[in-house]
């Protein structure tokens, strides 16, 4: 797990940090949270719905790839397989172009967003990436912002 300090210490390297944070699929700054914040008793979703929800997830991906040899989840599709299972709509598509123009974002995060949002519509047992996949994906590219850390 990379910290705060040696993450921010990497950031201000320049080139060699963008290159480590464009290879993290999931880029999530957490601040800590107050102690009314994590006394509050809130009902949240179950452990075992979540597993659930992962492993037919995953049963979606193993069936989806049977044909593939040595694929069996998103995080291994191919270019070719991504514009096959990972195209958004075009409306979504022109969204996503603008973020990416916006964020200035590499081809590698692009990718990864996209594989994200896939794995986020299978989490929904969606059989298309919607622009909610695509808009949550991109919410977890915080680190790839100029004003994270500071």
């Amino acid at each position: 797990m990379l910290t705060i300090s040696l993450l921010t210490g990497m950031k201000n390297s320049c080139k060699r940090g963008y290159i480590i944070f464009d290879r993290i699929d999931i880029q999530i700054e957490i601040t800590p949270l107050s102690f009314q914040e994590l006394s509050r008793t809130r009902p949240g979703e179950p452990s075992a719905a979540i597993r659930e929800r992962v492993i037919k997830a995953r049963k979606i991906q193993e069936e989806r790839y049977s044909d593939y040899p040595g694929i069996h989840c998103n995080a291994q599709m191919t270019s070719a397989l991504m514009r096959q299972y990972a195209t958004p709509a075009p409306e979504d598509m022109s969204m996503l172009r603008e973020i990416i123009n916006r964020l200035q974002l590499s081809a590698r995060a692009y990718d990864r967003i996209l594989r994200l949002a896939r794995t986020i519509a299978d989490l929904e047992a969606s059989p298309t990436i919607q622009t909610h996949h695509l808009a949550e994906a991109v919410s977890y590219r915080n680190l790839d912002r100029e004003t994270w850390g500071e």
